[in-house]
Parts: structure tokens; sequence; C-alpha cells
């Protein structure tokens, strides 16, 4: 299936005037990182957190609201971020920023805590809202893609399994229209014929696994028609507590993906959302493993270097 969603081109002016001081700009780029929370004092971090936001439904973040931007919105306590699966979002970042040192990272906090720590549920909603601040924010932050690891795997043996999730879908629809992807997690359930929600969004780029034969992993959930690259799902990260760890999902290899998108973005700055998608297509390296015939292995170098 054609993963691609080609869209009109909105061309925009801006004009300065000519009195305006010159100033330096920050041209890094960033990924979006939608996630749990972030321990943003790890030395991994210094100089590489372009902003910190909180999106909820809830009024637990820092400041006692649903939203919040600036240094410190994405934290979370030390004695809850340490505790269920809200190190999450620390180890996605630490991913991110080592496979690609060269970009910066814009992170939002879309995972709620009760006072005890307990988890609060979120909606396609808060997703939604998310993506639509990075479309309000792209240029000031030079958000190059968007990366989620997070999702479920609730979902009807169909054929058709996939929610109808028109608001969330709708939101991806508007970043590709500024070369923006969204890359999201295909979930770690040995599931051959279901990828996770929302990574089964078909406008979405959805990220499977594989280990460090270049082999597609036996955990990975896999839909021939869904799933659009695979990544190292098996490497290294931090903790909140700043200690290093081995970890293994779909999580990881969505954030490596990612980053090596941006990598590319990076030595063609001129190519399209559609035309970047095809070149990293045709220059990806094919995997399998005994149950998957063939995969796509998301490959920058080769991409840039074609």
């Amino acid at each position: 299936m054609n993963k691609k969603y080609i869209v009109a081109l909105i061309a925009a002016t801006l004009i300065a005037p000519s009195t305006a001081k010159a100033t330096a700009v920050d041209i890094t780029p960033s990924l979006a990182i939608l996630d749990t929370g972030i321990q943003s004092s790890l030395p991994i971090f210094e100089g590489k957190i372009a902003q910190e936001v909180c999106i909820l439904d809830w009024n637990s973040c820092q400041n006692g609201t649903k939203y919040q931007e600036g240094p410190g919105a994405a934290s979370i306590p030390f004695n809850i971020i340490t505790k269920n699966g809200f190190d999450h979002g620390t180890q996605m970042a630490s991913i991110a920023v080592a496979n690609n040192p060269n970009m910066k990272i814009v992170f939002i906090r879309i995972i709620g805590h009760t006072s005890t720590g307990g988890r609060q549920l979120n909606y396609e909603s808060t997703i939604a809202k998310a993506l639509d601040w990075v479309a309000l924010n792209k240029e000031k932050y030079n958000i190059k893609a968007v990366s989620m690891s997070q999702g479920h795997h609730q979902l009807p043996k169909t054929i058709d399994y996939c929610p109808k999730s028109f608001m969330l879908t709708d939101s991806i629809k508007n970043l590709i229209s500024f070369n923006i992807p969204t890359f999201l997690s295909a979930g770690n359930g040995r599931d051959y014929k279901r990828i996770d929600w929302p990574a089964c969004i078909n406008e979405a780029i959805a990220v499977g696994a594989t280990d460090q034969e270049n082999e597609i992993t036996r955990y990975s959930n896999y839909d021939p028609q869904k799933i659009d690259f695979y990544a190292l799902g098996n490497t290294v990260a931090y903790n909140p507590n700043g200690t290093q760890i081995n970890v293994a999902g779909t999580s990881a290899s969505t954030q490596v993906a990612a980053s090596q998108w941006i990598m590319v973005s990076q030595a063609k700055p001129t190519l399209t959302y559609s035309q970047q998608y095809d070149l990293m297509k045709l220059k990806s390296k094919k995997v399998l493993n005994f149950m998957i015939t063939v995969g796509d292995m998301i490959d920058a170098m080769s991409a840039i270097n074609g």
C-alpha cells in the first residue's frame, strides 16, 4: 500500500521591516517527541532540549493545569518518573539524541499522573492537540519530524482492524502538508496480522524493530500493508537517574527511524515529504525473519550518499 499522502503546497511570504535588527537564529532541526515526561537535567540532554511542553486532559502538568510550556514543563517529580513506565520518555529522548547528535528535541508530555504516581488515561484528542501544537510551532523550533512510542493493541481480529481516528488522522495529514512525518511504533505483541494503534493509521509512518543482526525481531508486530520501515530496536538508553540500560522494542526503533529521517533532511533539505519517503524506501536494507518475508530497514547514510 502506498502510505504517502500527496498534498498541495501552500506558499507564505513573511516580510520583515527593513529597520529590524538582525538576530542570530538557531537553525538546528528538531524532533518532537510525544511521551510520558523527561528528566532533562541529564548530561546527555545538555544543549539538546529546544523546548518542553505539557499537553494533558488532566490538571497534572507541573503548574497544576492541563497545559504548560517552557523549561521544566515536561518534567515529573523524581519519585514518580522512576516507576509505572514514566521513565519511558527519558529513555526515548536519550535514544533519539544518541542516534542524531546534530538535532534538538522538543519534548511534549502527553501522559498525566495522579498524586500517588498512577498513570492517567490519555485520549486521541490529547495526541491531536500535541500534533497541532507542532504544526503551529514548526518554524520556531525548526521541527522536521514527530515521534511517539505510545499506543495500544486492543484491536478487533478483522481485516479492517484499525480504529477510525478522524481527528488524529487530520492532524497527521496537516503535518505532512508541511513535510513533517509522524513516526509511530508498531508494537511488541508478536502479532503478524495487526500493528498497534495509532501506528495503523495509513498516513502515519509505522516502524517495526530489528536486532543487532539486522533481522526483524520476533516481538515486532507486523502488517505488510501498514509497516513502512524497520530500525534497530535493541539498543541502549538512559534512565532518569542517569544509569544506562539495554532496551528492546519498537519504541526504540521508532526514535532511531525518526532521528535518521532528520539526518537525511539535514543533508537534502530541498526534498519534499514524498521525495524523501521514496528515497529512503529505495535506499533501505532488506531485512527478514522466519515469519516475515521482507521489510525495509531505514538506512540514512545510503540515502544521503546515494
